[in-house]
């Protein structure tokens, strides 16, 4: 059987996703059917994981793009496409980390400023 390269990552994309289920407050059994955790922390939680995804998505990209580039055989034009690839994953993957890194800091000055407690990532 033959596998696309894309069959292949979204079978490492959800296996992750599947067992990190309780760790963003999807707690199951609750007497309520909620979770016990605060809902600020499960929606950081929440957006953490989707930012997550993107950056593995992205990473796989500029994986991809490298792998054609290495098999072009000296093609100008798969060349070019692979490298133009690379640099729109690579700005893709520093756009989410920024997006990450700013959820980080919004999150943790807002949980500290309506708690007084500092937030523990």
């Amino acid at each position: 059987m033959k596998y696309s390269f894309w069959t292949i990552c979204a079978a490492f994309v959800a296996l992750p996703v599947a067992a990190s289920a309780q760790d963003i407050g999807l707690e199951y059994g609750a007497a309520t059917g909620l979770g016990s955790r605060d809902v600020r922390v499960t929606a950081v939680s929440i957006i953490n994981v989707a930012l997550g995804l993107l950056g593995i998505i992205f990473v796989s990209l500029i994986i991809k793009a490298g792998f054609q580039w290495m098999t072009s055989q000296g093609n100008s034009e798969a060349i070019d496409k692979a490298k133009g690839t690379i640099q729109a994953a690579a700005i893709g993957l520093g756009v989410v980390l920024a997006a990450f890194a700013i959820t980080q800091f919004v999150s943790g000055a807002l949980f500290e400023a309506t708690t007084g407690v500092p937030y523990r990532y």
